[in-house]
């Protein structure tokens, strides 16, 4: 116990001691406010707990989450804490579609795992963001970035295990990678504010470094702890600059083409095959001190990359943001049929959102006449509806047709004709799920 305390707090030591100096004057500027700022609906429903880890596992803190090809889901936590040092566990867990536990392997090779990424071979990439020396039990770890195949075994190592600096071959604190189709590999290398790098750095697809760009700052071009990574059709990049409260673009050679502030405080970036860029705000809050972004709730923000107008806003649910630096997704990824997963660092759970159902507009228009209609319009309509439409009545008929249970659509059966085949439908649809509404 006196060991993981003190780890705990060895992590968490530059953080506190940030916290003691920032004020108005050495913090960044937040984002502008606007009438459209957290407005946009949610169109989603948020499933927790779909993932069924080994018995007698947990989930640890998680910003690492992805899915690959075969739509299995990918995780790598924190080992069960949020910390995998001196951890016999396994940090990379692979899940299948229905969240079913398949494999786990990378046990002993990292400290802080932070940044993943899943390329178009299914290799699997991980950062890990912090460092640990070498001990009578074990190698030094971290700063590194490390590249699996689908099965584990280990394809390419970039930096020095358990040694930083602004070297070509070193990182401070790699936070996200993210590598284009051609294999080209971009690293974020910067984690914390004030400490060591804050640079973009490019990589062959053999690891070796053909450049790097960036400098802490507040600056347009200038990055201070970058924290993820997305590229988009025109192989654009998107960082999220997290202390300054914006997304950077720029091409692959480090040209700034343009700075958004409307996608929140980004934590975690992912852009979809349709250019849809998701944001995840983990850390926005109201107060004078770390996150400071005013007037931004916590949450993830949805809209294109080509206008970069915000669409949906899934809002954050915990009740008292403020209260802490971080809360809801961080690390954020979304799969063909568009549901996204958060990884979430505060809670130790992934959570995935589904698009809600749309609403039947034939049966909103009719529901609406019934609420305006005086009751015996109400009660003379109704009837007048259950003998046109034997056996399902109209809202069933017609939701029915909609999800496609009737191939000849909606059909009205006067004087006893077609009885039996209205029957029969009326049956496939009440076998469907559809009911009267009275």
């Amino acid at each position: 116990m006196k060991r993981l305390f003190l780890l705990a707090t060895l992590l968490a030591a530059p953080v506190l001691a940030q916290q003691q100096r920032w004020t108005l004057e050495t913090l960044p500027a937040p984002a502008q406010v606007d009438a459209t700022t957290n407005r946009q609906p949610n169109p989603y429903v948020a499933e927790a707990d779909f993932l069924k880890l080994p018995p007698g596992r947990t989930m640890g803190s998680t910003s690492a989450v992805a899915v690959d090809s075969k739509g299995h889901i990918w995780v790598a936590d924190r080992c069960g804490a949020n910390s995998c040092l001196d951890s016999a566990l396994d940090p990379i867990m692979e899940f299948d579609a229905k969240g079913n536990f398949i494999k786990a392997f990378g046990a002993g090779l990292f400290v802080f795992p932070h940044g993943f990424f899943i390329d178009a071979g299914d290799n699997v990439w991980l950062t890990d963001a912090r460092t640990a020396p070498t001990t009578a039990t074990r190698k030094a770890l971290g700063a590194q970035v490390i590249k699996f195949s689908p099965q584990g075994k280990v394809l390419l190592s970039l930096g020095k295990p358990g040694i930083t600096g602004p070297g070509p071959d070193e990182f401070t604190e790699p936070s996200a990678v993210a590598v284009t189709r051609q294999g080209v590999i971009f690293i974020n290398d910067g984690h914390d504010a004030g400490r060591g790098n804050s640079r973009i750095m490019k990589f062959d697809a053999r690891g070796k470094l053909l450049m790097t760009w960036g400098e802490p700052g507040p600056a347009q071009g200038q990055i201070t702890a970058p924290h993820a990574l997305a590229i988009d059709s025109r192989g654009r990049l998107f960082v999220a600059d997290r202390w300054n409260n914006r997304v950077q673009i720029y091409d692959q050679n480090g040209k700034l083409l343009d700075s958004w502030q409307q996608f929140g405080r980004p934590s975690g970036l992912y852009i979809d095959r349709d250019d849809v860029l998701y944001s995840a705000d983990s850390e926005s809050r109201n107060p004078v001190g770390y996150g400071y972004n005013p007037g931004w709730q916590r949450g993830i923000r949805i809209g294109s990359v080509t206008d970069g107008k915000v669409t949906a806003f899934i809002p954050d649910t915990d009740p008292n943001p403020d209260a802490g630096s971080t809360s809801g997704a961080e690390g954020i990824w979304v799969d063909k049929a568009g549901i996204i997963y958060g990884g979430k660092v505060k809670e130790r759970a992934v959570v995935r959102y589904k698009r809600k159902s749309p609403p039947c507009p034939f049966r909103e228009g009719v529901s609406a006449f019934f609420l305006a209609a005086p009751r015996r319009t109400q009660r003379v309509t109704r009837r007048r509806i259950q003998r046109r439409w034997p056996i399902a009545g109209l809202y069933r008929h017609a939701a029915a047709a909609a999800q496609g249970h009737y191939p000849a659509g909606l059909r009205r059966h006067r004087r006893g004709r077609d009885t039996q085949d209205g029957q029969q439908r009326g049956e496939q649809g009440q076998r469907a799920g559809f009911r009267p509404h009275d």
